[in-house]
């Protein structure tokens, strides 16, 4: 544990992607089996101990500690097992630390009965540091600034191996990887995945800056607001991924279960539209598809009220062959072959559309603010697939986001290097004007799009006009307005104003401006797609 809590410590405090990048690839180079292959698995959210709760490390600090200081100090410190770790009165004559392997097995063996003392008797070995970096791990909650793409990428560079290859293998394998690091750090034979249902690495687009392309070259289709899916079928069995990797299979059955044709696709996960403002194309909103999302089982009325589908764009493989390398032009004419092969109510094709020039694009684009389309994306019709990002491929060219002015109303704090900040803010909107009695209900909430030095700013105005507590929310004074940017907005009975917005960030902090001139309610309403 000594050597995985120093590497949580400096990953911390370190802000370079790239220096991140090599302090995780130094450990896992260096770190013996099976213990790299443990904080490997804990750092991409590979493990689950499902005894250890919040709430059971809660309890049993406040066995050893004054309950309220823990609460005051939880809430300074604004993050559970930082405040334990540091108050934790430990042993006075401790053991020696248990290795990370030892940890992971005694942590996977704790039962909600033993695990008010077996986790105490861990961390009574530990010092603050390990005493952080196990119930980091024991929670899930690492918030360290370490994706998944991150670790892998790591992994690669610890071992010179193509990040390609690692991505393929990973959903076959188990923590803690030993095939994995057989492979790239002992020159053994890589792990037979050809004939499994395994994700491939998705080809990404590039924001599209002026205009400086041969329009000729390119095929445009529409950019879906949905959730960008792998679609795989290998060895009688169907598996879908989403864009980060997730298997996210047993959460749209009536998909894999329509889905028997051997082949690799690339798509965009949808909801019909018929119940509720369907799009051009059939598509409902991202508010919709959002019900069905992060669900590990799906009632039979939400299948009814939601169904999902796949607008399709792409064919890795089809049978037998790879067709990664091929141009997109081939690869277009071949998903217009599966396609036929295919359930039309569960998969159809995502249309490509024409124009004289980029006037012309430009225009359909800015028109075409309806509940499922996002923009443009530009392909060039030569590009093969491959994961990742190139410049030159694929270009996303999205349209504008809009703009409000908003009242802040309440924030808290975040998590990992921002939890000692007042750093996640919820704000809302006149339900009429003020001098006609109208109140601010909120219509939304955002923890990006500003500086380090505005986030600074924001937090000591937060300190400094909290009006009310709400266990980890503070009311602050209505007083400031905050220019929120947010790609649509749409009606959502979840929130008390009636609105969800889609991916809402701080854009200008509005000093300069009262908030009795704030947007609003009938004018977002007017904004609904």
């Amino acid at each position: 544990m000594k050597a995985f809590s120093a590497l949580l410590t400096s990953l911390i405090y370190t802000r370079s992607r790239n220096d991140k990048i090599d302090l995780l690839a130094r450990y896992l180079h260096d770190t013996p089996d099976p213990d790299r292959g443990w904080a490997l698995a804990a750092l991409t959210g590979g493990l689950d101990f499902p005894a250890v709760k919040s709430a059971a490390i809660r309890k049993m600090v406040e066995e050893r500690v004054d309950p309220v200081l823990f609460a005051l100090s939880r809430d300074y410190v604004g993050d559970t097992a930082e405040t334990a770790s540091l108050l934790w009165p430990g042993a006075s004559a401790p053991e020696p630390a248990p290795s990370l392997s030892e940890a992971v097995a005694a942590l996977g063996a704790m039962t909600r009965a033993s695990v008010g003392q077996d986790l105490a008797a861990l961390l009574d070995r530990l010092d603050e540091n390990g005493r952080f970096a196990l119930l980091k791990m024991a929670t899930g909650g690492m918030r360290i600034g370490i994706s998944a793409r991150l670790a892998k990428l790591a992994f690669a560079q610890a071992f010179g191996v193509d990040i390609g290859e690692v991505e393929e293998m990973w959903h076959v394998l188990t923590p803690p990887y030993a095939a994995l690091f057989d492979w790239a750090a002992r020159n053994e034979a890589k792990p037979d995945t050809n004939a499994l249902p395994v994700y491939r690495p998705f080809m990404l687009a590039v924001p599209l800056e002026g205009r400086m392309l041969t329009l000729a070259d390119f095929a445009v289709e529409w950019k879906w607001d949905g959730i960008r899916v792998q679609i795989v079928h290998a060895a009688g069995e169907t598996r879908l991924y989403s864009r980060g990797g997730d298997d996210i299979t047993h959460g749209f059955p009536e998909i894999t279960g329509d889905f028997h044709y051997p082949a690799v696709l690339d798509g965009e996960l949808l909801v019909r539209g018929s119940h509720q403002g369907g799009a051009e194309g059939g598509a409902a909103s991202f508010n919709a598809l959002q019900q069905r999302l992060g669900r590990k089982t799906v009632p039979a009325r939400m299948l009814e009220d939601y169904p999902a589908f796949v607008r399709l764009y792409d064919v890795l493989v089809d049978g037998d062959e790879d067709m990664r390398p091929l141009p997109w032009a081939a690869r277009r004419l071949r998903l217009e072959q599966v396609v036929e092969r295919l359930p039309a109510d569960r998969f159809d094709l995502s249309a490509l559309i024409e124009a004289e020039d980029f006037d012309g694009f430009a225009l359909l684009r800015d028109s075409a603010r309806d509940a499922a389309i996002e923009g443009l994306m530009l392909k060039r019709r030569d590009s093969p697939y491959v994961g990742g990002r190139r410049t030159g491929l694929w270009y996303k060219w999205k349209r504008d986001p809009l703009t409000a002015d908003c009242v802040l109303m309440y924030a808290q704090r975040g998590s990992g290097k921002r939890s000692s900040f007042y750093s996640d803010y919820t704000f809302g909107c006149w339900t009429a004007p003020p001098e006609e009695g109208g109140e601010i209900v909120p219509v939304g909430k955002a923890y990006s799009g500003f500086t380090d030095e505005e986030l600074r700013w924001l937090d000591s105005f937060v300190r400094k006009n909290t009006v009310g507590r709400f266990g980890s929310v503070r009311e602050v004074a209505k007083t400031l307005v905050l220019e929120v940017a947010f790609d649509s907005i749409h009606a959502s009975k979840r929130h008390k104003s009636g609105l969800a917005m889609r991916f809402p960030r701080i854009a200008r902090i509005r000093r300069d401006k009262p908030a009795s001139e704030a947007t609003q309610l009938s004018e977002m309403l007017a904004l609904v797609i």
